[in-house]
């Protein structure tokens, strides 16, 4: 039995990475998840997998090398997918040492203990293992609004905390790769959404106010494009790059749904209207009178899009999901897990909300 080690298992991708993998494995695979809880690590996103025999949790962090060290050494583990992260861009403005020690000296940590674990006495190692490292289009820069692409040749030019600290990991994985020759692949992916997704990011931040009838705050002009991919095309990607990738190699990820930050907001909103029954009494207060403009934050990229021509080519990946039958396929699930949504919607959720969006 294949053993995964998953980071970040608890968070909004990881938990439905996992999800993905047993629904295509089932008993055929073991998952360890390592998620040290924070903000955005909630284990209510995987009670459905919380009593299976060939799943595992260990509340960990992966700056502790110590603990690391005791999984790998416990463990004989075959795979390594590395989500964990911080990624919120609003909250490395705030404070970015903790995403560089998360995204940093976290990778760092888990690239020692992986190596130290895989590596033979001749410097090659251990039959089919291999570490596979998730990170984000955002180490790329911006884009101009002139129909380009980011391909994984782009030079890295990373503009907030957030992105230079992911740029510092993937740039950590590159050296392994090519100092110690270690078995690792890189994927950076465009925006992610679909459930579990923890609401200080737009689709579910955006579905949850509206409901409520709550202020829907724009950064901006709204205008900023993003490039959207369901969560489970994501998941799909990473395993198929695990499975066929060439070791070494970076693959992007993106969804081919371009869409400005305006439009998605009208989009959820026509979609709401759409799905919610005539004798709900939310559907009174959904309105475009909703969407409130703030201030832009700093060092907003204006563009990101991704060519996905490379997985593509050489694994047979690509979106399934389209953003309307997406964005329709959130809903559902929010409107099924609204006690979900309320619980991590409380307390500290409440002030960070406060002081990104001024009160709005």
């Amino acid at each position: 039995m294949r053993t995964y080690l998953v980071t970040g298992g608890a968070g909004f991708i990881g938990s439905n990475y996992i999800h993905y993998m047993f629904r295509k494995y089932g008993d055929e695979i073991r998952i360890i998840n390592v998620d040290a809880l924070t903000y955005a690590g909630n284990l209510e996103n995987l009670k459905e997998v919380a009593e299976r025999s060939n799943y595992t949790f260990i509340k960990a962090d992966i700056t502790d090398k110590e603990a690391i060290t005791k999984i790998f050494s416990e463990n004989e583990i075959d795979r390594v997918v590395h989500f964990a992260a911080e990624s919120h861009v609003d909250r490395s403005i705030k404070n970015p040492e903790v995403f560089v020690k998360t995204n940093v000296l976290g990778t760092a940590v888990m690239l020692n203990c992986a190596r130290e674990s895989w590596e033979l006495p001749d410097g090659s190692y251990k039959e089919d293992k291999k570490f596979l490292h998730v990170s984000t289009d955002e180490v790329y820069g911006s884009l101009e609004d002139d129909g380009t692409y980011f391909y994984e040749t782009t030079p890295y030019a990373p503009h907030s905390p957030y992105s230079a600290s992911k740029a510092s990991s993937d740039m950590l994985v590159k050296a392994y790769i090519d100092t110690y020759h270690f078995p690792a692949n890189i994927t950076n992916c465009s925006n992610n959404y679909g459930p579990y997704q923890f609401p200080e990011k737009l689709i579910p931040l955006i579905i949850n106010n509206a409901l409520l009838g709550k202020k829907l705050p724009v950064y901006g002009d709204g205008k900023n494009v993003r490039d959207w991919l369901y969560v489970d095309d994501h998941a799909k990607g990473i395993d198929m790059v695990q499975e066929m990738g060439r070791l070494g190699e970076t693959y992007n990820i993106g969804g081919h749904n371009e869409k400005q930050n305006i439009e998605i907001i009208t989009i959820i909103l026509d979609t709401l209207l759409e799905m919610l029954p005539e004798d709900d009494a939310r559907r009174a207060h959904i309105s475009r009178d909703l969407i409130t403009y703030v201030e832009d934050r700093k060092g907003h990229d204006r563009r990101y899009a991704i060519a996905p021509d490379k997985i593509k080519a050489e694994i047979g990946w690509e979106p399934e999901t389209m953003f309307k039958e997406g964005i329709k396929k959130t809903i559902a699930w929010f409107f099924e897990h609204e006690e979900w949504m309320k619980n991590v919607t409380s307390g500290d959720y409440q002030n960070y909300y406060k002081e990104m969006y001024h009160g709005k």
